[in-house]
């Protein structure tokens, strides 16, 4: 049997500035059943928004499962010391 032994590095946990942010909406009104349409995947919430008031304007529907999806990047303390460093102080 193999032994490991990690030591504890502080990160951060960081938006990736490279990778667009996801936002849906799926229309989950319905007695018996979800009506289940979708608004599609948008790069802001601004049409996913837009695309629920219209749907509930044709449809009379006011209840949606939202989500929001984006990428994270943990960045080690180390790293955020030196570009403070690299950068007069702010990161």
């Amino acid at each position: 049997m193999t032994r490991r032994v990690f030591r504890y590095v502080p990160f951060a946990i960081e938006q990736d500035q490279t990778a667009e942010p996801e936002y849906e909406a799926r229309c989950v009104s319905g007695d018996e059943s979800e009506c289940g349409a979708g608004s599609g995947t948008h790069s802001g919430p601004g049409p996913v928004e837009e695309w629920q008031r219209r749907h509930t304007q044709e449809t009379g529907h006011r209840r949606y499962r939202r989500n929001f999806g984006d990428y994270a990047v943990m960045r080690p303390a180390a790293e955020l010391a030196e570009l403070a460093g690299a950068s007069g102080g702010a990161a």
